[in-house]
């Protein structure tokens, strides 16, 4: 699908980079809503929100696209928590093998199992009066469901190997991906678990549909990497930003963040082109269209 852009004038431009950064200044400063970067109106809505549950203890549900920034959002609710002095821990569900998850996240006993030599929390205990935020829940078997439920439901946490319960206060933050009620309706995730999962959602939005937020990630981009790299460039050509704009960014803002690295690192001219982006030219001038 291809971006709508508005072609602004430099002035206007500039405008709405001022704009933008003193709305992340008071974002930063207020909510901490820190590396998160846009003035669209679908962002605003997640800022919106995220404050609002951020007081809450009831779990939540990030749902996006793959590279969307949803631990970015996990982070900003647990940030903005009476839980913020209070440990953070992600782990994604869909990265650690299904016969070691269960000990990470539960915890195990001494001699649970091969290789068991120290008893050792889990991911659950180690949250204790923090955030828990389990990325890719959708990647959870269904034995594991069910303890994930269990616990909440009492907010008890029982080690492999293990006969005592602990009880234990961390607050769950989920993310997704996948289409959770499609799974459900497909026997492949619990209903009871996804509706106590499912008590607030937020709903971030793909990059291509976030309208201007599109360019000033870029710059943003640039910026950093220009200085990480130590590489002195000054923008983006006119048909690099068009190339940017026609681009349907599957890989949303992760797929940007490394396309603009690559071009930093790799660029020959002050200005970076498509070809830099390693995206197709759509056409109109190639002369550089001035930074905001």
């Amino acid at each position: 699908r291809a971006l709508s852009w508005d072609w602004r004038p430099a002035c206007a431009g500039r405008a709405m980079r001022r704009e933008n950064e003193a709305l992340k200044e008071e974002l930063d400063q207020r909510y901490g809503f820190d590396n998160i970067i846009g003035v669209s109106a679908p962002m605003v809505a997640v800022f919106k929100r995220v404050r609002q549950v951020a007081k809450a203890r009831s779990s939540v549900l990030i749902r996006g696209e793959s590279g969307t920034g949803k631990e970015l959002i996990a982070r900003a609710i647990h940030h903005n928590s009476p839980r913020r002095e209070q440990p953070f821990i992600p782990i994604n569900c869909g990265a650690i093998p299904e016969a070691l998850l269960e000990s990470e996240l539960f915890g195990h006993e001494r001699g649970a199992f091969t290789d068991a030599h120290r008893a050792r929390a889990g991911k659950f205990e180690l949250a204790d009066h923090g955030t828990l935020f389990l990325d890719e829940i959708g990647d959870v078997p269904l034995h594991l469901q069910v303890k994930l439920l269990r616990f909440l439901q009492d907010h008890k946490v029982e080690r492999v190997g293990g006969r005592d319960s602990v009880r234990v206060d961390t607050r769950v933050v989920a993310a997704t991906n996948r289409d959770l009620k499609g799974m459900v309706s497909e026997g492949r995730f619990r209903e009871d678990l996804y509706y106590r999962l499912d008590v607030i959602t937020i709903l971030v939005p793909p990059l291509r549909e976030r309208g201007d937020d599109l360019r000033l990630l870029a710059e943003y981009f640039l910026e950093f990497y220009g200085r990480q790299h130590k590489r002195k460039l000054k923008g983006f050509t006119q048909a690099a930003l068009r190339a940017l704009m026609a681009h349907a960014w599957p890989g949303n803002v992760r797929e940007l963040e490394n396309r603009v690295q690559r071009a930093v690192i790799l660029a020959q001219d002050a200005y970076l082109r498509p070809e830099d982006l390693e995206l197709e030219s759509v056409g109109g001038s190639p002369e550089p269209l001035p930074t905001l």
